[in-house]
């Protein structure tokens, strides 16, 4: 009983970090009047409060969007699939992930690394899972909205 009242706490926590965090963040720079937009490595610095940056468009949206995610050392996600696909590059830090239908089971030992650097095509409704072990990790991923998030754990 404790152990399904943990899975269903991550599953909510999940679906907040993954969903609810990203749906409220503002743009990091609008565009100009032609439509133009630079962002500086500072204007990328995630903030004290979140660990994600909305770099353009908005993944509850429709249409394209560019997120930053920055995880902290032994901080990840927990298996789970998004609707649409998703176009991420390592950035920052060796990633750990987890993919494919195995992914559906939370076992950090089978996870596969991932260095900066490194492109992850992850396709509609794949299962997987992701972390950052020893390090912190930071990832950009690309995508259409609006994107939805559903964990694979038993609730």
């Amino acid at each position: 009983m404790k152990n399904k009242a943990i899975k269903t706490l991550t599953g909510c926590l999940l679906g907040v970090m993954l969903i609810g965090s990203q749906a409220v963040l503002a743009q990091v720079v609008p565009q100009d009047e032609h439509g133009f937009m630079i962002a500086t490595p500072a204007d990328l610095m995630p903030g004290e409060t979140s660990r994600t940056v909305n770099v353009f468009g908005d993944p509850s949206k429709e249409g394209i969007y560019v997120i930053q995610i920055t995880f902290a050392p032994g901080r990840g996600s927990r298996p789970h699939f998004h609707n649409t696909a998703r176009y991420i590059t390592v950035l920052k830090g060796t990633w750990w992930v987890s993919t494919g239908p195995e992914s559906g089971v939370y076992n950090p030992d089978k996870m596969q690394r991932v260095e900066q650097g490194t492109f992850i095509y992850e396709p509609p409704n794949g299962h997987h899972y992701d972390m950052a072990k020893d390090e912190e990790v930071t990832v950009q991923i690309m995508g259409m909205g609006p994107v939805v998030t559903t964990s694979l754990e038993t609730q």
